[in-house]
């Protein structure tokens, strides 16, 4: 399968990788926001809609989705696209719903956020640890894995060399940016993901006849050897794999699951997770914030044709090797019995695609692969410094913090690398179906607890807290069961439990977000509420009161204030300590850890003007209108072709 790659091929990737550093470091040199927490972390709040609108489609769509969205399309069709489609819609309540509360409340983290709204540490606590977790074995796990498994695909190299190469180049270029290189170089690589990804859809439908060719041919695409176990079908596409909506007890993608069971995990991913709401919180007001998500939204219609059909031409072109069904011959194609679906775009890439091309989307999907572990790497990296370092530190300094962020991103890298095998011991044949698993199982009782504090004002820390557990409790049941009983291959008896044989993991999302709401609902009613003025900014009918800060609270957002000075306080008009360094040693370690040279330190006036302006939602009228009728497009052009293909 290794393929010499031309001249041509190589100064692409080189180039790629030029351009890429160049931006993280420009960024790095130009601004001293990042020598700070809230530059290093929230990009200074400076960033308009366009690259935060683009960072967040980047950010999402990774490696995972070429290798797994395009296998899952290989083998059953284009109902997987229901996953980015109805992501709009989560997109929207981001920006309309979730996102002023959050701005209101002064947040950076989410588990912030959640220690705000509710009071208390254990909520915050758990939920930071769990969220690096899931991290792991789902976000850096699958992005790594994707990326390796094209590389080595595409090019032959050894798995581990190739992935160890690419996460230190993230590491690094991600050490040395913070958000604001994340977001810049996400801005860059959504063109470079974009424009490839077509170019490659363009060749492939010339080769099977276009779009009214493909579907013609779809359902056609077998293998020369279809029989398994006696199953003389085995290697043939669901006859359903046109359509979006399949029958409601349809063992792929059912469509009650499809529109319902979705929608939990989809809200924690869009609307509840740092490595989303962080590029949000860095747009310079409301407008560019909304503005960005609406950016998102249109962008989040391309992968339908970018990345499912063209895993669906991959199967007309390759039937024997992408849609493989003999255990012995799969094992042969890409080393895995199960099947060989997660093949599907990469095969495209090496077979078809010209010299000069074939390093393009090489150099895509390695954008793809950085761009998400750099949105990872800075996102854990923030929650595992704000949320949980600063309470084993209650006095760490800011150089200290920037330090640990830092460290904290090598060994994020290391586990990484580390769980690698693992991830390819238990996903099987379809990468997506192992992510979106793991989701609908975890993210429910997640999502209820955001879900519920925004909108309901009765909700209460016990009830958000013991509610999370439950619903936690019976999703990791899910789940461990469903690594101990995996789904049976061809020609096997299926002998799993019935809550796994016969309840879809989308129907289960469903299930779960039932349980928890009413764990949540009713512990808070039989507990004591928080007081009214505890609310103030916290929720979405409170959200325009004044912010109430505690003592403690006080001197932590005056930590995160210190950092920036607001466009109408000039620096004169502060006290600075300089530190200014003597040695080059002394300047390399404030430029890699992010030390700056100089403390800002406000005086009260400028604190409260700093708080202002991070709490502010105030909006324009007309950009306001704007921004809804932009919204409401979106909403229905989404509709139609969700309808047009069901």
């Amino acid at each position: 399968m290794a393929t010499v790659l031309h001249w041509g091929d190589i100064l692409t990737i080189v180039v790629y990788f030029v351009i890429v550093l160049a931006v993280g470091l420009w960024t790095s040199i130009r601004s001293h926001k990042q020598d700070t927490v809230q530059g290093y972390f929230l990009a200074g709040k400076d960033m308009s809609w366009l690259p935060v609108g683009a960072s967040i489609f980047a950010t999402n769509v990774g490696s995972h989705f070429f290798i797994g969205m395009a296998g899952t399309a290989a083998a059953s069709g284009i109902a997987v696209i229901m996953f980015e489609w109805t992501a709009i819609f989560p997109l929207l309540l981001l920006g309309w719903f979730f996102l002023p509360v959050y701005i209101s409340s002064g947040c950076y983290t989410m588990p912030e956020y959640l220690r705000k709204r509710y009071g208390g540490e254990r909520l915050r606590i758990l939920l930071s640890v769990m969220s690096i977790f899931l991290m792991i074995v789902t976000k850096i796990s699958v992005a790594v894995y994707s990326g390796a498994v094209f590389i080595q695909q595409a090019l032959g190299w050894d798995l581990y060399i190739a992935t160890i190469s690419v996460v230190l180049i993230t590491a690094v270029y991600t050490v040395l940016g913070g958000l604001s290189a994340v977001i810049y170089t996400d801005a860059v690589q959504t063109v470079i993901l974009v424009g490839g990804a077509l170019v490659m859809t363009g060749i492939g439908f010339d080769k099977v006849g276009g779009f009214e060719g493909l579907f013609a041919k779809f359902l056609d695409a077998a293998p020369n050897v279809t029989t398994c176990a006696g199953n003389v079908t085995a290697g043939y596409p669901p006859p359903d794999s046109l359509r979006i909506f399949r029958a409601p007890d349809s063992a792929i993608l059912p469509w009650p699951g499809v529109v319902f069971g979705i929608m939990a995990p989809a809200v924690l991913v869009w609307c509840n997770e740092q490595i989303i709401v962080q590029r949000v919180l860095a747009a310079k007001n409301l407008h560019h914030a909304k503005g960005g998500t609406i950016l998102a939204g249109y962008l989040k219609l391309l992968p339908f044709i970018i990345i499912v059909l063209p895993g669906m031409v991959s199967r007309v072109l390759f039937p024997d090797e992408v849609g493989c069904v003999d255990p012995d011959i799969c094992e042969k194609v890409c080393q895995n019995r199960v099947g060989c679906y997660n093949i599907a775009y990469p095969k495209m890439v090496v077979e078809i695609l010209p010299v000069g091309l074939r390093g393009l989307m090489l150099a895509v999907m390695l954008s793809a692969l950085t761009t998400t572990l750099t949105s990872i790497f800075n996102s854990a990296s923030s929650i595992f410094t704000l949320d949980l370092w600063t309470k084993l530190r209650k006095r760490a300094t800011e150089t200290e913090k920037m330090i640990v962020g830092r460290v904290f991103i090598l060994v994020l890298v290391v586990v990484s690398i580390a769980w690698v095998p693992i991830l390819n011991a238990v996903q099987g044949g379809q990468l997506w179906n192992y992510l979106q698993s793991i989701y609908a199982n975890i993210a429910p009782p997640w999502c209820m607890v955001y879900v519920l504090g925004v909108s309901w004002t009765r909700t209460t820390e016990q009830g958000a807290f013991w509610g999370l557990l439950v619903g936690t409790a019976v999703g990791l049941t899910r789940m461990v069961m469903d690594w101990s009983f995996p789904k049976p291959g061809c020609g096997e008896v299926d002998l799993r439990p019935a809550v796994l044989a016969d309840v879809h993991y989308l129907y289960f999302s469903i299930i779960n977000s039932v349980i928890s709401a009413v764990a949540i609902a009713t512990i808070s009613i039989l507990t004591e509420p928080r007081k009214k003025s505890e609310l103030a900014g916290v929720t979405w009918f409170t959200r325009h009161e004044k912010l109430q800060t505690s003592s403690v609270e006080r001197t932590e957002a005056t930590q995160k204030m210190e950092i920036q000075e607001p466009s109408d306080v000039t620096a004169g008009d502060m006290e600075l300590d300089h530190a200014n360094p003597t040695t080059w040693k002394q300047k390399c370690f404030n430029f890699v850890c992010g030390a700056s040279t100089k403390v800002r330190r406000l005086t009260p006036e400028q604190e409260a003007l700093q708080l202002e302006r991070l709490t502010s939602i105030k909006e324009i009228p007309k950009w306001q209108k704007i921004l809804n009728i932009n919204a409401v497009i979106l909403m229905t052009v989404t509709v139609y072709l969700i309808g047009f293909f069901s």
